[in-house]
């Protein structure tokens, strides 16, 4: 399974399972920043903030943050890690659980996850399939033992609740 958010828009084009993850948005800064500690999204809106476009992360940061100024926009995620390491930005905004992996496996050397956020209406994944597959129900039907047997639960607070140590920014 990958990162994969369950959107309208995409669903016109691809079938997805029920979801099994309903992800936050994390902000990464540099260690040494002085967003390190933040409370609020309010702290965030004088920052310079790196998304990727067509994410639900870019719209998060429109609809929650409304930054004062735009944030600068790459085409794909190893252009907004390069801009922040470059300090082109002072905090990226990417899922949670990309932020926790950027700073675990130093891809973004120096960065600390200085809080999450909800995506506007949540940010849920689901695996991905062909549109109009017949694989989705049986995929449906498996994540829904896997919730029901109390394994999702289990993985969400290992790997993310637990490792994420990061704030929730209101």
């Amino acid at each position: 399974l990958n990162q994969i958010s369950i959107t309208p828009k995409r669903e016109k084009f691809v079938d997805f399972s029920s979801p099994y993850y309903t992800a936050s948005q994390g902000v990464l800064v540099s260690k040494d920043s002085d967003l390190v500690g933040i409370t609020s999204l309010d702290e965030l809106k004088d920052a310079t903030i790196g998304v990727q476009i067509g994410t639900t992360a870019f719209d998060s940061v429109e609809a929650d943050i409304d930054p004062t100024n735009q944030p600068k926009v790459f085409d794909n995620s190893n252009d907004v890690v390069s801009a922040f390491k470059q300090d082109q930005v002072d905090a990226i905004v990417v899922d949670l659980p990309q932020a926790i992996y950027l700073r675990d496996a130093g891809v973004a050397p120096n960065s600390v996850v200085a809080g999450q956020f909800e995506a506007p209406g949540g940010d849920e994944w689901g695996a991905l399939l062909g549109k109009d597959s017949e694989l989705t129900a049986c995929v449906d039907q498996a994540i829904q033992s896997l919730e029901e047997d109390g394994t999702l639960a289990e993985i969400t607070n290992q790997w993310m609740s637990d490792s994420a140590n990061a704030p929730q920014l209101d």
